[in-house]
């Protein structure tokens, strides 16, 4: 990518920002965290993990890279003139690339899905949707395992034909039309005989339901979200121009993903309630909720395929961010390098993931730490890498960091935030993050 040109207007930068988490992280994520971890709780806990640190951490992110110009692998030098501190962005070289191992076996679920309801309908199948058993498909080695290779390479053809300004216009029509089925599902949902139970236990938190484990997940579910500690929003906002507003776009981010986020917990729990499921019903709550809602609906079948197509191009243009920063970072800007690269990059991330698919299959009786094989990839992406990330990045801002040059770069300061926001970054949020390592790890 030509780093000069990547982002023509603002409203691309922030488009393109918040899609990078909204695919997956606000709608497949976080129904089933808050499902496991207390519905109303949770959903209380991540908005002010996401509020109190999730916006402070991306606007110190948009700050670096703003500052920065350059890659994440050699940004922290160039910043500080202290070499190993370029360890910080190899972390997050790794987050990302673990990451995309353990969300490729969404996307290939989101293919299987796609190729499932498309032979229903070739075959004018009297089957109902909500009869596309989850547990047969993701028991099934081969056919998950053949989604998720298609997923990926989906991703690196497209990453290596460096098309990511194709997608990014096309990113401003089928996001929004995303959201617009989005709130079709809330309102179809709400009216499903039995709803109100579901809306009640996302919307009313309740105290019993908060434990030191859910605190946990809601802040790794805020740093998912916000693709925060990957290093991925320093990148963006190094294309950045000098014109961006950085708390503009911070927030407008940070209230999108809400928005989504909230969003899906509505047009998932009332049906949760309404079909008989259970809130804990886990990673695969979103494919077994939705059939059943899109099948009360008049062409249920078609509005569906096209709801798995736009939750299909969401989920790539996660993917693509996550597969570019390593490719960009290897590259360089050199495009004789960038197939092999995006090659060798997708070869090992599949590599990485097929364990992670087993794990609802063949592999599904090893647990240890977190889980299966797949709960711990992302246990070690959102509570381990991210935050890990995130420190170094505000021991960084806040230590070594001029005050003068961070407030030349935070932009027009109507408002006088600079200050409170620069406290936070340099004696808060470290405390706080290095407290809950502490907490997760006794």
């Amino acid at each position: 990518m030509n780093k000069q040109s990547q982002w023509k207007s603002s409203t691309g930068f922030i488009l393109a920002s918040a899609g990078s988490a909204i695919g997956l992280g606000a709608m497949w994520k976080f129904p089933y965290m808050a499902g496991i971890y207390g519905g109303g709780a949770f959903l209380l806990m991540f908005l002010a993990f996401t509020i109190f640190v999730g916006l402070p951490l991306l606007m110190m992110e948009f700050t670096v890279g703003k500052m920065g110009k350059t890659y994440t692998t050699k940004i922290y030098e160039k910043l500080t003139q202290k070499k190993w501190l370029n360890i910080i962005g190899w972390n997050g070289n790794l987050a990302v690339f673990v990451l995309f191992g353990f969300y490729s076996v969404i996307g290939g679920w989101i293919i299987i899905y796609i190729f499932n309801v498309a032979l229903q309908m070739i075959t004018f199948s009297d089957d109902n949707l909500g009869n596309i058993q989850f547990e047969a498909i993701i028991g099934n080695p081969f056919l998950t395992i053949v989604g998720q290779g298609i997923f990926i390479l989906l991703t690196m053809i497209i990453v290596m034909m460096g098309v990511e300004k194709g997608l990014e216009k096309a990113s401003k029509f089928m996001m929004p039309l995303l959201f617009i089925f989005l709130i079709v599902i809330v309102i179809k949902s709400l009216t499903l005989d039995g709803s109100m139970e579901g809306l009640k236990y996302i919307l009313q938190p309740r105290l019993e339901d908060i434990s030191m484990q859910g605190i946990l997940f809601a802040l790794g579910q805020s740093f998912f979200t916000l693709s925060l500690g990957t290093t991925g929003m320093i990148t963006y906002a190094s294309y950045a121009s000098k014109e961006m507003t950085i708390k503009t776009s911070a927030i407008s981010i940070v209230a999108m993903n809400i928005l989504v986020s909230i969003l899906a917990g509505l047009a998932i729990f009332p049906a949760i309630t309404a079909f008989g499921y259970k809130p804990t019903e886990g990673p695969g709550l979103l494919f077994k909720v939705l059939p059943k809602v899109f099948d009360q609906m008049a062409f249920g079948s078609g509005f569906y395929l096209i709801f798995l197509i736009l939750f299909l191009f969401a989920a790539l243009t996660s993917s693509i961010s996550l597969l570019e920063l390593n490719v960009s970072n290897f590259t360089k800007n050199d495009n004789a390098k960038r197939k092999p690269v995006a090659f060798c990059a997708s070869v090992l991330v599949f590599m990485i993931s097929i364990p992670a698919t087993l794990s609802f299959s063949s592999l599904s009786g090893i647990h240890f730490g977190a889980g299966t094989i797949f709960d711990n990839m992302d246990f070690l992406v959102s509570n381990i890498l991210m935050p890990l990330g995130a420190l170094g990045t505000t021991l960084v801002v806040g230590q070594l960091l001029n005050k003068k040059d961070l407030k030349a770069h935070f932009g027009k300061d109507k408002f006088k935030l600079f200050m409170p926001w620069y406290y936070l970054i340099k004696f808060v949020l470290p405390i706080v993050i290095v407290l809950i390592f502490v907490v997760q790890f006794i």
